[in-house]
């Protein structure tokens, strides 16, 4: 399996501070294919724009909403994107942004792998897929594109109201949790069908929330690629030497969920902290302001190790899933290593 060595070919944050209605968000280092944007400043909804389904095509993570069309989110460009009319969550004057961003292939061709004909853009190489689909109301398949297994899936219902639907390989094809809500992990075979996805599929039950008969929606979906990303779980230890997750390079973004118990999706990157201690947060299934009142973890080369004892992240037995996005992998395919500032990091958290 290659491996990628500059990761923000395929995955970047960009931070900016809105201007005017019609603004140009520049720095991303390709044209984006799925576009997530925050509002750091004030207390706004997560806004979710990919090109399958067209730039001013929204979705809120922390909402039910169905699929909505506005005019503040005007065009997916070659090295970002561009802002139109202001007051819609992503445009307010003076107001900081965080955007994140993924590549995938544009928008998109006709995938029959599965059962159901799905709509698909696709990056083999940095395993991520934008998947649409019209549901059938029966148990189905779907085809990804990814080329090799999904390890995490969020689904959305675009036609109407519906809850966010997030399979995760830590949980396996039994259980699912709601992007959109803080609630412990849930058990149903009609979301995933008991069965996990293959290097082709994904598996849908009967549920409306993803797969009503003639209900439309999209899915983001994820493969492990070596030096760039990574999801699984862990459990946390409730110290401020908290529990070390290796991921075999040095994490640019990071979200982990609580899934025994309620918990936020906590949400860091490189960007908004550029050295450690990362804290600058947001959680995924909240409108609420970027909050940085406690430290929360450290980057290391090979991993992010918890430097705090909240159970949003790091509760003693407290089970969690994460999923993570690379800055730099620890050893490029060339065999060059990380710089030795964050060789050092590693052995003092090995030391510890």
């Amino acid at each position: 399996m290659a491996q990628i060595n500059k990761p923000t070919d395929y995955f970047n944050t960009v931070l900016y501070t809105s201007t005017s209605a019609n603004q140009s968000v520049t720095g991303v280092g390709f044209e984006p294919d799925w576009c997530w944007i925050k509002d750091r400043t004030s207390a706004n909804s997560h806004h979710l724009f990919d090109q399958v389904r067209g730039a001013g095509e929204r979705l809120m993570s922390d909402q039910t909403t169905a699929e909505s069309t506005v005019t503040s989110f005007s065009s997916f460009d070659a090295d970002g994107f561009t802002l139109g009319s202001q007051g819609q969550g992503i445009t307010t004057n003076n107001n900081n942004y965080a955007s994140w961003n993924w590549l995938a292939n544009g928008v998109g061709v006709s995938n029959t792998d599965g059962s159901i004909t799905s709509t698909v853009s696709a990056s083999t190489v940095s395993g991520f897929s934008i998947v649409s689909y019209t549901g059938t109301g029966a148990n189905a398949t779907v085809g990804h594109s990814l080329g090799s297994v999904a390890k995490m899936i969020m689904v959305k219902r675009r036609d109407t109201t519906g809850r966010w639907q997030v399979y995760h390989n830590g949980l396996g094809a039994t259980k699912y949790l709601f992007l959109d809500g803080d609630e412990a992990e849930q058990t149903n075979s009609n979301r995933w069908n008991d069965t996990n996805p293959t290097s082709s599929v994904f598996n849908l039950g009967s549920s409306a929330e993803v797969n009503a008969s003639g209900g439309t929606y999209i899915a983001y979906c994820f493969a492990e690629k070596k030096g760039f990303s990574k999801f699984g779980s862990y459990t946390g230890n409730g110290s401020t030497d908290g529990t070390f997750v290796y991921t075999g390079f040095k994490p640019a973004w990071v979200m982990v969920k609580r899934t025994n118990s309620t918990g936020g999706w906590l949400m860091v990157d490189n960007k908004r902290d550029p050295f450690n201690v990362v804290y600058k947060n947001v959680q995924a299934d909240s409108s609420g302001a970027e909050y940085s009142g406690v430290d929360r973890m450290d980057f290391l080369a090979n991993g992010f190790k918890h430097r705090y004892t909240s159970t949003v992240q790091n509760g003693s037995g407290d089970s969690y899933i994460y999923m993570c996005f690379a800055e730099n992998p620890l050893v490029s395919s060339a065999g060059v290593p990380c710089t030795a500032r964050w060789f050092v990091q590693i052995l003092i958290a090995i030391i510890k």
